[in-house]
């Protein structure tokens, strides 16, 4: 990453002998200045907004699937598929984010994001059928989908050098938005009349506040970490910087049409890849089984629907703090598997307990299975560890974050098919814990010292 600007850099010393006539942008076009601290600021902001509004949508359904069941009239089976559509919208749409991002810019992809994000959740509590539901929570999955895939992309591009703090930043704005949505929609819903509908529209309003801060970075073609910048930024830079600018130009393009391509295919020989593509997988089930059907586990166990929603809601508040503390530690030690392990031993334990006496010790297993969700932001901090380039980062992000929620698809579909024809939660919770084995696997595998352009 240090080549790739300093590279940058001297290109535009040498080539810029005039600025374009009228004020620039500020600091939006990825000249050698840096950008300006009011810019960082907002971006952070910008960040931590998005980030608190990339799973609302999932875990408010949570808190109110059996009301909603029951309100659109769904099998167990038929919520089961509502619960692997994250993961499915996850790896479709992921995929598209990189391309997006060379398109129109990462920052205009994750405003569009949010913007989706808001209509699909005031969409889909009153579209009337389960379809419509459906169709709606896409839309809002969208969203977010290719804002997960440009999260690190932007905090590479933005802060290269608090790459660990920033992932640290926006991991604890999404544990938060998680926790919140959990904790907060049975009692608004209450609030509201007991009306399902307002209790999950509600978290529109949040998405539309994050939309705000992006929309400075609209206009942004500046390219993400390790992309060929698009030939016409170059003429901006006046007469005396046309040929270096002619020539950026062409080496981008032709690194867009020709070489950039193998990297992209290579990376599938990667080893580390497909474990971490797996380790981030198989924790994506994990997390969206517990978000889309726990707080049904401990209702029922016979907790009431407010404690069940408090109980998820904890469970995803153990992020906050771990989600800031595992990225700085794992970035401390040169393996991460020992970390995987921990946190996996934690899981087979909540799991455990969960199955033998789920309302005796809600509170111990919601605190244990969230301690095992911060898979998610290991998983996040090894994406930039893993590679030595930013375009390393872009292409085992778009890779690890799309397969691995293409692998988590069936998990939650799963579980509702057992649960329905089982009658019970004893043969979902074993799959659950025995999941945690081949993620503890994979993870230990993906936490080797060595990074994915040694093996491509």
């Amino acid at each position: 990453m240090p080549d790739d600007e300093t590279q940058t850099q001297t290109l535009n010393r040498g080539g810029a002998a005039r600025t374009p006539a009228g004020p620039p942008p500020p600091q939006l076009s990825g000249a050698a200045e840096a950008p300006a601290p009011w810019l960082l600021r907002l971006i952070a902001v910008g960040l931590v907004l998005a980030a608190l509004n990339l799973r609302p949508a999932i875990t408010s359904l949570g808190a109110l699937l059996e009301e909603v069941r029951e309100g659109l009239h769904m099998s167990g089976s038929v919520a089961g598929v509502l619960t692997s559509v994250p993961p499915l919208c996850f790896a479709v749409f992921g995929v598209m984010a990189p391309r997006l991002a060379r398109r129109f810019g990462a920052g205009a992809v994750v405003c569009a994001g949010m913007a989706a994000i808001a209509a699909g959740l005031v969409i889909r509590p009153y579209i009337g059928s389960t379809a419509g539901f459906l169709a709606a929570s896409a839309l809002a999955l969208m969203g977010i989908a290719v804002s997960n895939i440009l999260m690190p992309v932007i905090v590479k591009r933005w802060f290269p050098d608090r790459v660990g703090t920033m992932t640290g930043l926006y991991s604890m704005a999404l544990a938060l938005g998680t926790a919140l949505a959990a904790a907060v929609t049975v009692p608004l819903t209450g609030a509201m009349g007991g009306n399902w509908q307002s209790g999950l529209a509600v978290w529109a309003g949040l998405a539309a506040l994050a939309v705000l801060p992006w929309i400075v970075l609209v206009r942004d073609r500046t390219p993400a970490p390790g992309q060929a910048a698009p030939a016409r930024s170059a003429a901006a830079s006046g007469p005396s910087a046309s040929v270096s600018g002619r020539a950026a130009g062409a080496s981008g393009q032709a690194a867009a049409s020709g070489p950039a391509e193998a990297p992209a295919l290579r990376i599938t020989r990667s080893r580390t890849a497909w474990g971490l593509a797996c380790f981030f997988g198989l924790q994506a089930t994990a997390a969206y089984i517990t978000m889309g059907w726990m707080p049904q586990i401990f209702r029922d166990a016979g907790v009431s629907a407010g404690t069940a929603g408090v109980l998820l809601a904890v469970t995803m508040a153990m992020g906050v703090p771990l989600a800031f503390v595992i990225p700085r530690v794992a970035a401390r030690l040169k393996q991460q598997g020992p970390i995987v392990v921990v946190l996996g031993l934690c899981g087979l334990i909540g799991y455990g307990g969960l199955y033998l006496a789920p309302a005796a010790g809600a509170w111990a297993w919601a605190l244990l299975l969230g301690v095992a969700n911060c898979a998610f932001p290991l998983a996040l901090t090894m994406i930039g560890m893993r590679t030595r380039t930013g375009a390393g980062v872009v292409r085992l992000s778009a890779f690890a974050q799309s397969t691995g929620y293409l692998l988590s698809i069936p998990g939650p579909l799963l579980v509702g098919v057992l649960y329905q024809h089982s009658g019970g939660w004893g043969l979902p919770i074993a799959l659950m814990a025995g999941l945690m084995i081949p993620q503890m696997v994979a993870g230990v595998l993906a936490g080797r010292d060595r990074t994915i352009e040694d093996e491509c």
